[in-house]
């Protein structure tokens, strides 16, 4: 059964229209809120809810926090504070839910909202279904009596209360004191909370992307777009450069060259250390399809294993919780470290990699080098969402020339084609040995693609 509002992040839109409007949010947090009155009981019902520094999360915070008042529910807003926080409070605050108003790395005009239940994890896909289901309908008749109205509080001690959490995650004693650091913080929710914890472990920092206005969330800065970090991380002589994105759930690193350094490479570093500190779980950790082949070979030539999860960090988490693993993430820099949190957090991962590039002794450049990437190519097609949905892939003629091109890869390489989960985008990834054909085969898919939608 598939989901009307909900994608493989939340509920995700142009603010101001549908479905990111006002009204839209207030449905959804009236309607989460009555699923949690028939689970719950009579007891009150709290919530946390967080965003970014978007300027429509003003509007869609005060939106949700009449929904869930008007329906009995208690409210702690929080104000601008990265993703992860917010599932890090849900569960230390008690609340029954957590709200995040952000669309990550999207630019400004977008917005969006992710829901966590109370033990931190995102809402699996029955229970966003279940609260599709009552937004759809009339919930005036579910509305709280006058006396049984929820209240609404802001908890000031937030960031502070995350830069603890995170800093614990950190052998006791431990400190980055020695290090330069460049951080970008894209001008999102991170732009207090990432250069404050780093100077409180005694790095030395150079902030950049942290004069949030509304309007210039990863606008040229974060981990989108590393060209600012990359130039500021050599101008200033920096052992590394750290990228956030706007909600700052993921991480992208800059190496002390001013080279960048994606989600594979730091899943590797992390994978073979914690191989060696018998830290890891399972032998093995667990990634997404868009994952280098690479890293596979790397893990394997170590007696590790990949596991290999659909694209959305939500899918990387349930496969870890399923097989028992402690580490897993994405190629585009969602890591997941699940000894300490429920959720993509880039500035808790970054804070390991410190960790590392301190107790190992040695360059970047050389702690975030640990395989040779197969070349891949990335392409995206756009299509007309309300028009076609995901037809081009339904295609004859599409599927033809997805099948030939794998045809030609054979046994050196792959071909991955999907659908976006948060846009109407569908993309086209290549990988093998010979980076001409790849080229060529992606080019050939993307041609096809475009004339079929």
């Amino acid at each position: 059964m598939t989901k009307n509002y909900f994608g493989t992040d939340g509920i995700r839109g142009q603010a101001n229209q549908f479905p990111m409007t006002a009204k839209m949010a207030m449905k959804a947090a009236m309607a989460a809120a009555l699923v949690l009155r028939k689970k719950s009981g009579d007891h009150t019902n709290r919530v946390v809810i967080g965003k970014d520094t978007r300027l429509s999360g003003y509007m869609l915070e005060q939106a949700m926090s009449a929904g869930f008042v008007s329906m009995g529910m208690d409210v702690i807003i929080t104000g601008p504070i990265p993703t992860p926080a917010v599932a890090m409070l849900t569960r230390s605050l008690r609340c029954d839910l957590g709200v995040m108003i952000s669309a990550s790395h999207n630019p400004f005009q977008d917005n969006g909202i992710k829901l966590f239940g109370a033990d931190g994890f995102k809402l699996d896909d029955n229970i966003e279904r279940e609260i599709e289901k009552h937004m759809d309908s009339n919930l005036d008749e579910d509305l709280a009596l006058p006396a049984d109205l929820g209240k609404a509080s802001r908890l000031d001690d937030a960031p502070g209360r995350y830069i603890e959490y995170i800093k614990r995650s950190l052998a006791r004693g431990e400190t980055l004191e020695g290090l330069k650091i460049v951080v970008d913080c894209a001008n999102g929710a991170a732009y207090k909370v990432a250069p404050q914890a780093l100077w409180e472990l005694e790095a030395e920092v150079i902030t950049i992307g942290n004069t949030p206005n509304g309007r210039n969330i990863n606008d040229g800065f974060g981990a989108t777009a590393t060209q600012h970090l990359q130039n500021a991380v050599t101008e200033h002589k920096a052992d590394i450069g750290l990228a956030l994105d706007g909600d700052a759930d993921r991480l992208i690193i800059v190496d002390e060259t001013g080279a960048r350094i994606d989600g594979d490479q730091i899943m590797a570093a992390l994978a073979l250390s914690w191989q060696q500190k018998g830290l890891l779980t399972q032998p093995g950790i667990v990634s997404t399809v868009m994952s280098n082949l690479g890293l596979e070979k790397l893990l394997e030539k170590n007696g590790l294993n990949l596991e290999r999860a659909n694209v959305g960090d939500r899918y990387v988490v349930e496969k870890m919780r399923e097989g028992g693993f402690n580490l897993g993430g994405e190629q585009s820099g969602h890591m997941i470290l699940s000894d300490f949190g429920t959720t993509g957090d880039g500035l808790l991962t970054g804070l390991q990699i410190l960790s590392l590039l301190k107790e190992q002794d040695i360059p970047a450049s050389q702690l975030l080098n640990q395989f040779t990437p197969f070349p891949q190519i990335l392409k995206n097609v756009r299509f007309a969402a309300k028009e076609s949905g995901g037809a081009p892939l339904e295609n004859d003629a599409v599927k033809k020339a997805i099948a030939d091109a794998q045809g030609r890869l054979a046994q050196t390489g792959r071909i991955l084609v999907r659908a976006s989960g948060t846009e109407p985008v569908i993309r086209v990834m290549a990988e093998g040995e010979d980076e001409s054909l790849i080229d060529q085969l992606t080019d050939d898919i993307c041609q096809t693609i475009e004339k079929a939608a």
